[in-house]
């Protein structure tokens, strides 16, 4: 068989980075890419350099938006004492799809794990702290994943956010052991939000 053309294996390559596609879909999407309309092609750039143009975090959360700050932030209707913590901004999504949340989020951006380098000065606790000084925070959500590192940071957070006037609370354990919450359909989520129980620090 002839070889790809270079600008092929570039594209296959490229569209590789991407998660969830392996060596065989990259080349087989870069194959369909190169023969399909010349517009939808162009269309298709355009609206991934829009999209990576226009998106980004959110000031206050971490929320994906292309505002400041971002629609959650904004509604009056959200109810600012009850805070939920998530991993990566990608969580938000399911939790809203279920409808079962009516509180505020704060995305982490990551989990501890020392291994990888990654301690608390890398994610986003002092901001965190900051939120729950500056505003009538009442109860603490940790929606963090299941596995060891998530276990991990849900405990160092139950430590170091615990006081007097501070409920800290996680996710009942329906979720999938060992995956992220973007696994997770929408009656899962409601079902652990509600069954939600308070962490001990110990």
């Amino acid at each position: 068989m002839t070889a790809l053309p270079a600008p092929l294996v570039q594209l296959a390559a490229a569209l590789g980075r991407l998660p969830g596609i392996g060596p065989r879909s990259a080349e087989r999407l870069s194959l369909h890419l190169v023969q399909t309309d010349r517009q939808f092609v162009q269309h298709l750039a355009d609206v991934l350099v829009s999209a990576r143009t226009l998106v980004g975090a959110c000031q206050q959360c971490g929320a994906l938006t292309e505002s400041q700050p971002c629609g959650l932030c904004s509604d009056p209707n959200r109810d600012s004492s009850i805070l939920c913590v998530v991993e990566r901004p990608v969580d938000i999504f399911g939790f809203e799809k279920s409808r079962s949340f009516k509180g505020r989020y704060h995305v982490l951006g990551g989990k501890l794990s020392p291994t990888q380098g990654v301690g608390p000065e890398d994610l986003h606790i002092a901001q965190l702290e900051q939120r729950i000084a500056a505003y009538p925070v009442q109860e603490v959500i940790l929606a963090l994943g299941s596995d060891v590192e998530g276990d991990a940071t849900s405990h160092y957070l139950a430590r170091r956010l615990r006081s007097s006037h501070l409920r800290v609370t996680r996710l009942a354990q329906g979720l999938p052991v060992g995956s992220g919450l973007e696994y997770a359909d929408e009656l899962t989520l409601g079902r652990a939000l509600e069954g939600r129980r308070e962490i001990s620090p110990h």
